[in-house]
C-alpha cells in the first residue's frame, strides 16, 4: 500500500493567453492545423510539467484539447462533445427552446427546463441581474446544438490527438505519473435540444452508445477516463417546479444505468465519476443534498467517485460516508480545495479535511482533489496556489497518518 495520500484535480486548468490566441487564429483560418498542433503540444507539456513540479500524482492536460478541437464557439466546458457527435446542428439562442429543451420524459418522470429558468436563478433574480453581486449571471450569447438526426461518434481524430498530447507531455517530464482524460457523461450529452428521438430513454441510450467510443479509447490508451456528470446533481436545479427527491432519483437511476452500459467491459480501476452540482459562482440554494442521491451513485461500476466537499454548500456532506460502505475496488476523491472562492485554503485545513474522509473510509481509499475544475473560474495565479495548498495539505495528512 502506498504510504501517502495521493492528489489529483477534476480536470480544467487555466489556459494561457497564447493558447487562446492560437485557437482563435485557427478558427479564423489564420494558422495551419500543423502549427496549432505544435503550440497545443507545447502548452500541454507545460501544464503537465507544472502539475508534476507541484507534486500532483494523477495529472491531465488541463482539458486544453477540448478547447482546441472545437470547430464552433459553443461557450461551455461540456460543449467540446458537440464537435465529436454526428447528428447535431448549431442552434442560435434566439430560436425557441434553444437552451437544451429536452424531449418529455415518460409519465411520472421529470422534465428539465431551459438553463435560464433554473430555480436558483429565479429565487435570486435580482442578485443574478446585479453585476456587482459577484454572481456569474451569464449574458454571453452562444450556440447550442439541436439533435436532428441519429447520433454517431465522429471524434476519433480529436480524441486521438488528446491521447497523443497527454502521452507526450507525461513522457517529457521524465516521471512515472498517472494520467486521466475527462469526458462528458451520457446524461450530460443528452441535455440538449432534441428533435429526433421520441423518448428520453431512447435519447439516453443513443448518447451512451456514442460516448462509449470515447471512454473505451481513453482506457485502452492506458489512462483513467473521468466521466463528468453534472446531470446527476446539477440537473436538480434545472427542474422547475422542484421535483420530489424520489422522482429525481428515478432520473439519476436511468443516467447511472446509461453510464454502466457505456463502460461495460472497461476495467473499473480505469474509470472515475465526477458528481457535480454545477460550477457557476452563485448561491446554489436549490442544490440537491448528496444524501438524497448517493445510494444511486454508488451503483455506478466505477473505481473512483469525485465530488464537491470543500465549498460551503457541500462541506458538511462528509457525513454521508458515516453509514455507507464503499463498493469493493472503489475509492473516494473528495474536493478539499474549492473552485468557488478566491480564498486559498490553508494546508492545515486541507489536511484536516483529508483526515475526516480517511477516518471514515480508510486512508487507502482517499485521493485528495479539487471540488471542480479551476480553469476559467478563478485567476490563474490563484488556481495554481490552490493546487499547491492541496499538495501541501496532503503531505501533512500523509505524515500524520502514515508517519
Amino acid at each position: 500500500m502506498t504510504q501517502k495520500i495521493r492528489t489529483t484535480h477534476v480536470g480544467s486548468l487555466p489556459r494561457t493567453a497564447a493558447l487562446h490566441g492560437a485557437n482563435q487564429r485557427r478558427l479564423a483560418g489564420d494558422i495551419s492545423n500543423e502549427e496549432f498542433d505544435q503550440i497545443l503540444q507545447q502548452a500541454d507539456n507545460e501544464v503537465v510539467q507544472r502539475q508534476v513540479d507541484l507534486g500532483i500524482d494523477i495529472v491531465n492536460e488541463g482539458e486544453y484539447g477540448h478547447l482546441a478541437h472545437d470547430t464552433i464557439d459553443y461557450g461551455a466546458w461540456w460543449t467540446y462533445s458537440f464537435s465529436r457527435l454526428g447528428g447535431l446542428r448549431p442552434t442560435r439562442e434566439e430560436e425557441p427552446d434553444a437552451f437544451g429543451k429536452i424531449v418529455r420524459h415518460e409519465p411520472g418522470s421529470i422534465e428539465l427546463t431551459t438553463f435560464p429558468d433554473r430555480r436558483d436563478r429565479a429565487v435570486f433574480a435580482e442578485a443574478y441581474e446585479d453585476p456587482k453581486s459577484g454572481i456569474e449571471g451569464g449574458g454571453k450569447k452562444f450556440l447550442l446544438p439541436t439533435i436532428d438526426g441519429p447520433l454517431s461518434y465522429v471524434g476519433q481524430e480529436a480524441l486521438a490527438a488528446d491521447v497523443k498530447h497527454l502521452g507526450a507531455a507525461i513522457a517529457s517530464t521524465g516521471k512515472d505519473v498517472e494520467g486521466f482524460i475527462a469526458a462528458v457523461s451520457p446524461g450530460s450529452a443528452a441535455r440538449i435540444r432534441n428533435l429526433y428521438y421520441p423518448s428520453y430513454d431512447e435519447l439516453l441510450a443513443a448518447t451512451a452508445e456514442v460516448m462509449a467510443h470515447e471512454y473505451r479509447a481513453i482506457a485502452d490508451a492506458g489512462y483513467t477516463v473521468q466521466i463528468d456528470a453534472p446531470d446527476l446533481a446539477e440537473a436538480f436545479d434545472q427542474v422547475n417546479p422542484e421535483p420530489s427527491y424520489e422522482d429525481f432519483r428515478g432520473y439519476v437511476r436511468k443516467n447511472i444505468d446509461a453510464i454502466n452500459a457505456a463502460i461495460k467491459g472497461i476495467d473499473k480501476s480505469k474509470v472515475r465519476l465526477h458528481i457535480c452540482w454545477g460550477s457557476w459562482h452563485g448561491p446554489h440554494s436549490t442544490d440537491i443534498p448528496f444524501e438524497e442521491i448517493v445510494d444511486e451513485i454508488l451503483r455506478a461500476e466505477v473505481g473512483g467517485l469525485t465530488f464537491e466537499a470543500a465549498n460551503v454548500r457541500h462541506g458538511a456532506e462528509w457525513r454521508v460516508w458515516q453509514k455507507r460502505e464503499l463498493p469493493e475496488g472503489t475509492v473516494i476523491i473528495p474536493g478539499v480545495v474549492s473552485h468557488s472562492t478566491n480564498l486559498i485554503e490553508d494546508p492545515r485545513l486541507v489536511a484536516d479535511r483529508i483526515h475526516t474522509f480517511a477516518e471514515l473510509v480508510g486512508p487507502e481509499n482517499v485521493i485528495a482533489s479539487t471540488d471542480c475544475g479551476l480553469g476559467g473560474r478563478i485567476h490563474e495565479q490563484i488556481a495554481w496556489a490552490k493546487l499547491e495548498s492541496l499538495v501541501k495539505g496532503a503531505e501533512i495528512a500523509s505524515q500524520e497518518i502514515f508517519g
